[in-house]
């Protein structure tokens, strides 16, 4: 069976429910023949709500939604009673959703958690009947308010990948080898530009059963912060990441040149990109003997590096020590402190 297409960007108009109309109604009892107001008031209109859901990976079951509206709510009645509030739409979304209105680029919320809501449409208030209009100068009040017209807006949901690493490197740099070898994970994998095309998530068993997920991007080529390539479309993911993980193969013609471009790119799309903590790894370092590990190390002196080899299972342990130390150096620096 082939996998889900992967969607992390849908555009979609919404609108919440308006509030039902209060009602004009008078008691009419065998008793009470000049009985006073008594119109109850109109229901709530439904809430437009983004509900996260970690069970979800990717956007695709909204894709072909472009229109989402929650319920009215309906009329208030006779004796006082309020009309039935219309039903929340809930929508469900995978974690790392933003949500930013479409004309304004504002941004309504954003989903981290399981089980999150955010209200990002309000549905409106239901009108008062005429019982809250009854004064001394006025007993039979003929007049009860509409409900509240419900909100409308169109919404861009743009998904930004959730993960402690991502793995950031030309494509062939050997991102997908990599998760494969470390996770459960089962990335394709081939020896041509772009193998990956959507980002692959898997969790990395470390000691004592402890773990952290891992993020293969989608390489980045020069250009790609301007669109090139795939282009933005997978620097967002690279937002989120706690660790960025650099790949730079043992086989580049120029491992300082490559590191210096995805710098660049990343720079060009977000400067703060390059203030996250990061870890350099040479990769597929069972090619390089030892004359030319000295020559890279001097190359990359003052920049954290590792070498390892995927296929060759080499330097993986001290690879994930190091980033499993760079994950929790905060907690590290509070244990130190408190000892």
């Amino acid at each position: 069976m082939p996998p889900h297409p992967f969607v992390d960007h849908v555009r979609i108009y919404f609108r919440s429910g308006s509030g039902g109309p209060g009602s004009i109604s008078w008691r009419r009892e065998k008793h009470v023949p000049q009985g006073g107001p008594d119109g109850g008031d109109g229901g709530k209109g439904g809430d437009i709500v983004l509900e996260g859901d970690s069970n979800l990976w990717t956007l695709l079951d909204l894709k072909y939604r472009k229109h989402i509206a929650a319920d009215n709510g309906n009329p208030g009645g006779s004796r006082l009673k309020t009309g039935k509030s219309g039903k929340d739409e809930i929508i469900k979304v995978p974690l790392g959703t933003v949500a930013m209105d479409d004309e304004t680029g504002e941004m309504l919320g954003e989903i981290k958690n399981q089980g999150e809501r955010i209200v990002i449409l309000h549905g409106g208030q239901g009108g008062l009947g005429n019982f809250h209009f009854k004064k001394s100068t006025n007993q039979t009040p003929e007049y009860a308010q509409p409900g509240i017209e419900g909100e409308e807006r169109v919404v861009v949901l743009e998904l930004k990948v959730l993960a402690d690493v991502g793995l950031v490197g030309f494509p062939n740099a050997g991102k997908s080898t990599l998760l494969s070898v470390v996770t459960a994970a089962k990335p394709k994998i081939g020896d041509y530009p772009f193998t990956t095309l959507v980002p692959n998530l898997g969790i990395v068993k470390y000691r004592d059963y402890k773990s952290f997920v891992m993020a293969d991007i989608p390489g980045i080529i020069e250009g790609a912060s301007e669109g090139k390539g795939l282009g933005v479309r997978f620097l967002r993911h690279i937002e989120r990441n706690s660790v960025l993980l650099f790949l730079i193969p043992a086989d580049s013609p120029n491992p300082k040149k490559e590191f210096k471009t995805l710098l660049g790119e990343l720079e060009a799309y977000d400067p703060e990109l390059i203030e996250k903590n990061r870890l350099l790894s040479i990769s597929k370092s069972d090619l390089l003997d030892e004359k030319r590990k000295k020559e890279i190390i001097r190359d990359f002196k003052g920049e954290n590096l590792i070498f390892f080899s995927a296929v060759a299972h080499q330097g993986l342990d001290v690879l994930k020590d190091k980033i499993w130390e760079m994950l929790n150096v905060e907690e590290s620096e509070e244990e130190w402190w408190e000892k």
